[in-house]
């Protein structure tokens, strides 16, 4: 186990404020292992797995991790959406008023949902609001039929 990362379980320890018999009893339920001196890469990915879907890093008592609120948020920014955009989404499709109030399960869905979204284009002509060009009814040309 290499340092930098023995420094990171000892720091999600302190920021937990776990017991040394807690911390010794997460290792040995996710890793089985003692000591995180024991942990090899594939044990150390269960510990932070672990850790991850702990109830420490829940946003709320849904079950939202701190995973899915950031994944969430890097998706709406990665499509063009503004906070309030998002939160606008939220509440159209999970009645909730932001991120934070979100269920692990409707947060998944929200994801797989902000992974299908196009990403918004500056294009001054498709911006809301903009008139239809001269000829067209909403911007698509019509044909003449004679």
């Amino acid at each position: 186990m290499d340092r930098k990362k023995l420094a990171l379980i000892h720091i999600i320890k302190k920021e937990l404020k776990l017991s040394d018999s807690e911390y010794r009893n997460i290792l040995q339920q996710a890793a089985g292992v003692n000591s995180a001196k024991d942990l090899d890469e594939e044990k150390f990915k269960k510990l932070m797995k672990f850790f991850v879907r702990s109830r420490h890093y829940q946003v709320n008592p849904f079950g939202l991790t701190i995973k899915q609120k950031l994944y969430i948020k890097y998706l709406a920014q990665k499509i063009g959406w503004s906070q309030k955009h998002l939160n606008n989404f939220i509440h159209k499709y999970y009645h909730k008023s932001d991120v934070n109030n979100l269920t692990r399960k409707e947060a998944i869905k929200a994801i797989e949902s902000l992974k299908n979204v196009n990403p918004v284009r500056s294009n001054p002509a498709n911006k809301a609001g903009a008139p239809p060009t001269a000829g067209t009814s909403n911007g698509v040309k019509q044909h003449e039929i004679k």
